[in-house]
């Protein structure tokens, strides 16, 4: 690492935008079961369990409305198609209180699988990190005092930016999984509404909005995907230009860069609920 202030500056920038890179490698590919040693996990465990007990009395209260709105009289309910249909509709809203968890990490599983394979296919096992090219350190390192003072400048707000960006990108990332926890937590109220059919939807719109979320990650490998290749061949570097140039230009590219990223990162939920219809 060269002794040089300016360069030093730059490349602890660098590694912080490389080191919260790879932290969002790890958590697309973890499972809420392991995140944090399990401690979350447990926690959510316990809600879930105890708002199954709500979910359950939900369960008849939006079955007897759901037969109150659909059936007209008594006497429709001793039919038995319409009584097959209504104990078919019954037992499949408590299975999915029931065994809505298993369900729902069946699907995470999957969205995981697909990540996985998007890394696979990109030949990405981990993502490629930004590195300060050589021409720029040599460079800066054969500045005078006076020639230096306008990359302190160029230096200090690129490197605010790149560390701005970098905290902006993993709190998105950590808001992803909060999210899984959250629906995970909550999953046995709106799900009880499926005992009705009036009240479907809302178990509807949650299985689409969770789903969406698990699909956030697949969007977030994407982008971080194609940031990889861009860090795998930076721009060109004129070494022809002056130093405060040549770093102006390779730091204003590489935040452009920064910026696209972070914010499909952030814009993952509203891109996946724009494929979805939501």
């Amino acid at each position: 690492m060269s002794d040089h202030w300016v360069v030093q500056n730059l490349e602890n920038a660098l590694n912080v935008w490389n080191e919260k890179l790879s932290e969002i490698w790890r958590l697309i590919t973890q499972s809420p079961q392991t995140f944090r040693g399990g401690t979350i996990w447990s926690v959510v465990l316990d809600i879930h369990g105890a708002l199954q007990a709500i979910g359950y009395a939900l369960l008849v209260l939006f079955f007897v409305a759901g037969v109150i709105k659909t059936c007209g009289s008594f006497v429709e309910m001793k039919k038995p198609e319409h009584a097959i249909k209504l104990f078919i509709r019954f037992a499949l809203a408590k299975g999915l209180i029931t065994y809505g968890m298993e369900g729902m990490l069946a699907l995470l599983n999957i969205v995981q699988g697909m990540a996985t394979s998007v890394m696979n296919t990109a030949g990405f096992g981990e993502p490629q990190s930004a590195i300060l090219p050589e021409e720029i350190v040599e460079a800066v390192e054969h500045c005078g005092f006076f020639e230096s003072i306008p990359l302190w400048a160029v230096t200090l707000i690129g490197g605010l930016f790149i560390w701005v960006l970098s905290f902006v990108m993993i709190l998105s990332v950590y808001g992803r999984f909060f999210k899984l926890y959250m629906y995970t937590a909550l999953a046995p109220v709106p799900l009880a509404g499926f005992a009705g059919e009036p009240s479907q939807n809302v178990g509807k719109s949650f299985l689409k909005s969770y789903a969406a979320v698990c699909l956030e990650g697949v969007v977030i490998v994407l982008a971080c995907v194609i940031f990889s290749v861009f860090a795998s061949s930076p721009p060109v570097v004129q070494s022809e230009a002056a130093a405060a140039s040549m770093v102006w230009s390779y730091i204003g590219e590489l935040i452009f860069h920064m910026l696209i990223l972070v914010g499909t990162v952030k814009m993952a939920d509203h891109v996946v609920h724009e494929m979805m219809g939501l």
